[in-house]
């Protein structure tokens, strides 16, 4: 019997071989059950190392990431960054300054160059098919910083801190409120995974991809949860463990706001929003906010994990960088998931 670090409590929850070592990670929509939580398991387990037992880890010590960043990000870039050079290793960050993907050179030329000065390469990009041409000539592991259509390393954070405050993640019910963006995207591709039910709640005209709800609902079916889509906040927050949201401006969308915050009337999640949820109910939010998305009372609230959801960006980006470049297996127990 091995006891869970985290709550203390006898665990005997076991996973399937897992070996992430040379994989890219576009989206979770291509990783088993099995696979993501091998990767929680992993960023706790460097988390609990590093931070609470103060060990110094060189896991990538004499490796390389370079970091294209297409679009700006505090968290990201922070995240990667300092994760990389606490593991040992050296980031080089790259702007569209510095670096012009398919215009002063091709993707496919910059796969190739890029595979033979880093170990890895971080994307953070207007579009997923840039992604997807990087992989294609790439000889090294390529992370999706965030692409217009996924952002998987955020949700990796999400479920990692939900892990953490319930102590395990199956059963519990998130409702998604806001845009159909890609973060809703990789919710979608993950959850059922987990066995984590999901309510989602869009305006009209602001669906998620319909290719995405198809194999979000295929999941659904196939793992057992619930998947429900709505375009009532209320209905989709009814009995719900976590409410979640995102901006409704993305980056390129600035033209579009006044009628976005138009369309997202009655989207802000408040306290009134929370009261048809479960007593416990928590709020996640990616960053960065505004307050026509989810008013003070809730955002600096006690229910509010938005803090511990962004410091765990670094430790799961950092326990997805060492699950592709070696052959680390966790020290702790497993958790509960």
């Amino acid at each position: 019997i091995l006891f869970n670090l985290y709550n203390n409590i006898p665990t005997l929850f076991t996973l399937g071989p897992v070996n992430l070592k040379g994989r890219s990670f576009l989206t979770l929509k291509d990783f088993s059950s099995d696979e993501i939580k091998h990767l929680l398991w992993v960023s706790g387990d460097l988390k609990h190392r590093i931070k609470h037992e103060k060990q110094y880890l060189p896991l990538l010590q004499g490796k390389s990431i370079a970091m294209i960043f297409e679009k700006r990000s505090t968290r990201t870039r922070m995240s990667t960054e300092t994760g990389f050079s606490l593991l040992g290793g050296h980031p080089c960050f790259l702007t569209s300054q510095d670096i012009h993907l398919g215009v002063n050179e091709s993707s496919t030329d910059t796969a190739r160059v890029l595979s033979g000065l880093s170990d890895i390469v971080l994307a953070r990009v207007n579009s997923h098919t840039t992604l997807e041409e990087l992989v294609k000539d790439a000889s090294i592991p390529i992370i999706n910083g965030l692409s217009d259509l996924y952002h998987p390393i955020q949700i990796l954070a999400d479920f990692l801190t939900l892990q953490e405050h319930y102590g395990s993640l199956s059963g519990l019910t998130i409702s998604w409120i806001g845009d159909g963006n890609n973060v809703l995207h990789s919710f979608m591709m993950t959850a059922a995974k987990l066995g984590v039910h999901l309510r989602v709640a869009t305006p009209k005209g602001y669906d998620p991809d319909s290719s995405i709800i198809q194999e979000a609902q295929r999941l659904s079916k196939q793992h057992g949860t619930q998947f429900l889509l709505t375009s009532d906040p209320v209905e989709a927050a009814r009995g719900s463990n976590v409410l979640v949201t995102d901006t409704w401006v993305s980056m390129g969308q600035e033209e579009e706001k006044k009628q976005r915050i138009k369309d997202f009337l009655g989207y802000q999640i408040t306290m009134q929003t929370g009261s048809v949820a479960k007593p416990d109910w928590t709020f996640l939010h990616c960053l960065p906010r505004k307050q026509e998305e989810v008013d003070d009372q809730v955002f600096y609230s006690p229910r509010s994990l938005v803090f511990p959801e962004a410091e765990n960006r670094k430790w799961t980006i950092m326990g997805l960088m060492v699950s592709l470049l070696t052959d680390y297996s966790p020290q702790i127990p497993m958790p509960r998931f």
